[in-house]
């Protein structure tokens, strides 16, 4: 199993057979995916989009429309009233909106 070590700058190499594995090279960004608590998954930036399969975790049902559209709802009267409450802050001290 390869090993790394983490410089005082939080700095580390990737082991040669990593790079090779994944076809990384110098200057290539490396994405990070935090697979459970304290466990990651990394990823070459410049992956196809289909090699992040697993990346995101799967819902423990299916969302309908009528949830999409609440949801969509919500964030918008959320947002909203965030408007609001700034306008409102900006007016009392004498600021236009």
């Amino acid at each position: 199993m390869p090993t790394a070590t983490m410089t005082s700058k939080g700095q580390i190499t990737v082991p040669i057979e990593i790079r090779k594995a994944l076809g990384l090279d110098s200057g290539d960004k490396i994405d990070f995916f935090e697979v459970e608590k304290g466990e990651f998954r990394m990823s070459p930036r410049t992956a196809s989009i289909r090699e992040l399969e697993g990346c995101i975790p799967k819902l423990d049902h299916i969302v309908t429309i009528e949830e999409m559209n609440q949801a969509i709802h919500d964030g918008a009267a959320e947002s909203y009233l965030k408007s609001l409450k700034n306008s409102y802050s900006a007016d009392t001290r004498g600021e236009a909106a």
